[in-house]
């Protein structure tokens, strides 16, 4: 957990709902403390591949394509 302090801050900086409080001719100990926040899920390769949809080219029509490609920039 991360966490900022700022000692002696004048109350008037702060938000109006803050200054009701402890009056703004106050100074104060503001402390920031960063919450945690939970980790996305991280998904699976099994999650990946069954996300993928047909049709599924193989090896042999993805190395044509790449082929064909390459005979292309060198005309």
């Amino acid at each position: 957990m991360n966490k900022i302090v700022f000692e002696h801050y004048p109350a008037a900086k702060l938000p109006d709902e803050m200054q009701a409080r402890v009056g703004p001719s106050s100074t104060v100990t503001v402390v920031l403390t960063v919450e945690e926040t939970p980790p996305e899920k991280v998904m699976t390769l099994d999650e990946i591949f069954a996300l993928r949809r047909p049709p599924f080219r193989t090896k042999e029509e993805i190395d044509a394509d790449l082929r064909r490609d390459r005979d292309d920039w060198d005309d």
